[in-house]
């Protein structure tokens, strides 16, 4: 009898394991889904970490209890190992100081979130401003890059950057929002990516005169998913099991419904900035910002057909940029053209002036003779 109840149990924990594996596959691959023609289904790549540990449980449990049955999660995670390296690569440190030349250009991209972000610094742009300082990347993109009540960002980055500049995107009673480019290369020129965006996103492109190269740097600020503040707690009561029930299914329903909705309309906004890196292929380009999404998204995936992922070609673990409990991504992200080789990339996680943390990339230019 209990080996007729062991063997049971084994098949019911192999059956469960195909099934994890199938979701976990379905989850990882989601990415290649347009979400302005499967909303719902896009979303499906924020569940893929959850399949990802589940499938180690059950490499766990096959270990101890079953250990010939192992072979069905090791199979599982082997067929997913193209996304969990998207959303975890794993890539030896490297000392920033073997990351010096004329050849490497360090790139910073940052949602400051209006130098408001974390009210536990009274003065939220000098902390950016002197942070930037030390740090004294070649280029910095920044997004939600205004200071509205003393309008000095220029006035004080010059002491840093030789060059400044910003795109408004948004200048109404209700919003103001800027995106901006601080920079130690001539800006050339500059031209706003036209799509159809709430008042608050956008993308632009800058014209850097690097050398005898010239340098095509977009910033972007994708459509966010908009949730309230009271939407963020009930998410998180849902993920600390406080709401039940059906209130509970009522909740998650509406809050996919608006990531659906969302990831419908950046899509278009991806599409659009997708077509203008075709275009200025033969350009050496670099792409970054606030996509306002996962790594296993649509998003993060069709810019990534065009150009290189800096952070999962050279990064290290999750690199959460979305500083705000509950959100365990990462969401900023940055590209590179063939014409760059990604040295190092990472998340500084001890800035903490924004809702956001930095992303910081080093890239070897290779340069015209």
């Amino acid at each position: 009898m209990i080996k007729k109840l062991k063997k049971f149990t084994i098949q019911m924990l192999m059956g469960a394991n195909v099934a994890s594996i199938v979701l976990m596959l379905f989850t990882g691959y989601s990415d290649r889904l347009h979400p302005a023609d499967h909303p719902l289904l896009s979303t499906a790549g924020m569940t893929f970490p959850a399949f990802v540990v589940i499938n180690f449980a059950f490499l766990l449990v096959f270990l101890l209890f079953k250990w010939t049955k192992a072979w069905i999660p090791v199979v599982g995670l082997a067929l997913a190992y193209y996304p969990i390296r998207v959303y975890l690569p794993i890539h030896t440190p490297k000392s920033v100081e073997t990351m010096e030349g004329d050849s490497i250009l360090k790139i910073v991209s940052y949602n400051v979130c209006a130098y408001g972000g974390n009210y536990k610094y009274e003065e939220g742009f000098e902390t950016v401003r002197d942070w930037l300082h030390d740090e004294k990347p070649d280029i910095a993109c920044l997004q939600e890059d205004v200071d509205t009540w003393r309008h000095c960002v220029f006035r004080d980055y010059q002491k840093t950057f030789a060059y400044n500049d910003t795109i408004v995107l948004s200048n109404s009673e209700l919003s103001f929002n800027c995106i901006g480019i601080h920079t130690r290369f001539p800006i050339l020129r500059r031209e706003r990516i036209s799509y159809d965006t709430q008042v608050n996103n956008g993308s632009g492109a800058w014209w850097l005169k690097v050398g005898k190269d010239t340098l095509i740097v977009v910033n972007n600020h994708f459509e966010s998913c908009h949730l309230s503040t009271d939407d963020r707690g009930k998410y998180q009561q849902i993920l600390k099991g406080e709401m039940k029930g059906d209130s509970a299914r009522t909740e998650s329903k509406l809050l996919l419904v608006k990531l659906a909705e969302a990831n419908a309309k950046r899509s278009r906004q991806i599409d659009k900035v997708c077509e203008y890196i075709w275009e200025h292929r033969q350009y050496p380009i670099v792409v970054c910002g606030d996509f306002n999404d996962n790594p296993i998204s649509y998003s993060r995936h069709a810019v990534s057909q065009l150009l290189t992922d800096c952070y999962v070609e050279s990064g290290r673990g999750i690199g959460l940029s979305y500083n705000q409990k509950g959100f365990f991504f990462r969401i900023d992200h940055l590209f590179c053209s063939s014409h760059f080789q990604p040295c190092y990339c990472k998340i500084d996680d001890k800035m903490d002036a924004s809702d956001h943390y930095p992303l910081i990339c080093w890239l070897k230019l290779n340069r015209k003779d």
